[in-house]
């Protein structure tokens, strides 16, 4: 969980960071930044999902060692 927040805090700084570069004087460029966050958020998740679906589940034995003797 420690990885998902340092992730999410980085690209919510690198989204403002161009969010604050493409708005010029006027005002901040809000669709920009909130897209980018997005698109991290949502890469953030697929990520853990992937991860978690992979997982083996806790409550289910591990196959059985099949012997090499006959």
């Amino acid at each position: 969980m420690t990885r998902f927040l340092i992730a999410i805090t980085v690209f919510a700084a690198l989204a403002t960071g161009v969010g604050f570069l493409l708005s010029g004087e006027e005002d901040f460029a809000w669709g920009v930044a909130l897209g980018l966050f997005g698109l991290a958020l949502l890469g953030e998740a697929l990520r853990l999902w992937i991860r978690r679906k992979r997982r083996p589940a806790l409550d289910t034995e591990p196959p059985a060692r099949q012997s090499a003797e006959f």
